[in-house]
């Protein structure tokens, strides 16, 4: 697959390595909460790098902006998972906190890219699509 587009954004190589990983560990979840935090972990997870190629690939940089504002959403959701899982002892406090320190970083990473596309001349310019 070529790098173009929403494939060569940092922050979106992150924010899939990150769901991967959320998939692998929520493997070990107990099977009740297959329905619960398990599914709501993998949702905000993958929500997060959809929602930044749904709005790279939709042209306008104000709708980019709107997407992206949305994966950061999903991030602190899957914040706020995390910390849940570690709670009632489905995950280490110490994968807790690394996972926590991925999510601040990709968080803070959308803001950047927020932010760029503040400082854009005119934010309703397309944006191109490589």
């Amino acid at each position: 697959m070529s790098k173009s587009g929403f494939l060569g954004l940092d922050v979106w190589q992150k924010a899939r390595l990150l769901a991967k990983d959320i998939y692998v560990l929520t493997r070990s979840f107990p099977r009740e909460e297959l329905f619960g935090l398990t599914q709501q972990m993998r949702r905000a997870a993958v929500s997060v790098l959809c929602n930044i190629a749904e709005g790279r690939g939709r042209g306008s940089r104000a709708e980019y902006r709107r997407f992206v504002l949305i994966a950061r959403g999903s991030v602190f959701e899957l914040q706020a998972q995390i910390i849940i899982a570690c709670d009632v002892g489905y995950l280490a406090e110490s994968t807790a906190e690394s996972l926590g320190k991925r999510t601040a970083a990709i968080a803070q990473m959308l803001s950047g890219v927020v932010r760029s596309i503040d400082r854009s001349p005119n934010r309703e310019s397309r944006i191109p699509n490589r």
